[in-house]
Formats: structure tokens, sequence, C-alpha cells
């Protein structure tokens, strides 16, 4: 049962509309299907109308944001609940608790970091849960390649291609999550090439 899934998008309100669309359709699948959306807290760019959309389809938006950000006013203020942390590591900490799955939607430095670091985990067996990236119109293609490249030169495992999958539309999220392969804390194990 899918309850709570993390989302990681971009904040930039000057990108494309058909990533706005992306989010949108993310949020709608997410409310629609009573699933929890926790995301960075912030209500600009994708990452706002996520929120919005999530909250006026009646589902529950959680989101982490460090202080400082607030101090700019970049947090979301109407969503079901805003937790505060003291800076990006905390809040990467705490986007990962307790949820069933990463979404990766298009973004910038922010979001690749976010999903580096949940792939690294994935990869030491810290975290297991589904990595889905949604290739808008194949945004994300090239960070495939490097990941093949990556495989290819024995930087990772042929095994760790089964860390993620890919969908090119957000109404593909759900079936790709409950078809992840298993992943467990055994995968430290497989780590090292």
């Amino acid at each position: 049962m899918i309850k709570r899934v993390c989302v990681f998008c971009a904040s930039s309100h000057k990108v494309d509309s058909k990533y706005f669309d992306v989010a949108e359709s993310t949020a709608n699948l997410f409310a629609k299907n009573s699933i929890t959306t926790v995301y960075g807290g912030g209500a600009v760019g994708l990452m706002g109308r996520l929120a919005d959309v999530a909250m006026d389809k009646g589902g529950e938006v959680i989101g982490i944001i460090p202080s400082f950000m607030m101090d700019v006013e970049w947090g979301h203020k109407n969503i079901t609940e805003l937790i505060l942390v003291k800076d990006m590591h905390e809040r990467k900490k705490k986007l990962v608790e307790n949820v069933d799955a990463i979404v990766i939607l298009p973004g910038g430095s922010g979001t690749l970091e976010e999903a580096m670091e949940v792939i690294t985990l994935k990869r030491l067996g810290k975290f297991t849960k589904p990595i889905i990236f949604v290739n808008t119109d194949g945004f994300y293609d090239s960070l495939f390649l490097l990941f093949e490249k990556m495989i290819e030169e024995k930087f990772m495992r042929e095994e760790h291609r089964s860390m993620w999958q890919s969908v090119d539309d957000p109404e593909n999220i759900i079936s790709a999550i409950e078809k992840s392969p298993i992943w467990d804390e055994s995968a430290i194990n497989i780590a090292a090439v």
C-alpha cells in the first residue's frame, strides 16, 4: 500500500509549462489515490504547483524546509504541515523518512543532488524504497547515459541499474512503484564493484 511519497522537484518558476503540467498531474494522481505528498516545502515553481494542486484536490501535503529559506519567504504557507529544519542536510534526511517511494520530477542542481544522495543510500542498503524518475520529454536521458557509462567503466555494477526506474508520464508512477524490484539492506554486499 502506497501511503506517503517524497517528490523532488524544481523551485524555478521560469521553466516550460510542460513541467508544470507534470507537477500538476503528479499532485492529482497522489490526491486521487490518498497518497500523502512529502516535498521540499517551497511555494513557487514546480514545488508550489505540486503543493497547490494536491491541496486543492483534498490531498495531504507535508513540506520540509530549512529555516533560512523561510527568512526569504520561500516556504509554502497553505499546506497540511510545514516542518522547519536547521539546514539542507537535515531536510534531505527528513524528506526520505517513512516514505514508500521517491519520485523525481525534472529539476535543477538541487533536485539532482537529492536524487544522487538517495541512489547512493540505496546502493549502500541504507534506503530501500523505489526511486522513480519522471523523464518528461527525455529530460533525464543524459543522466541515464552517464549511469550507463558508470556501469560500463566499472564504477557501478550491472545490478545497480535496478535501483531506479523511469516513466515518461506521471500516470505510470504508481505502477512503476508497485513493480520496482525488491531492494534491502543486503545491498551493501554488492555496493563495491
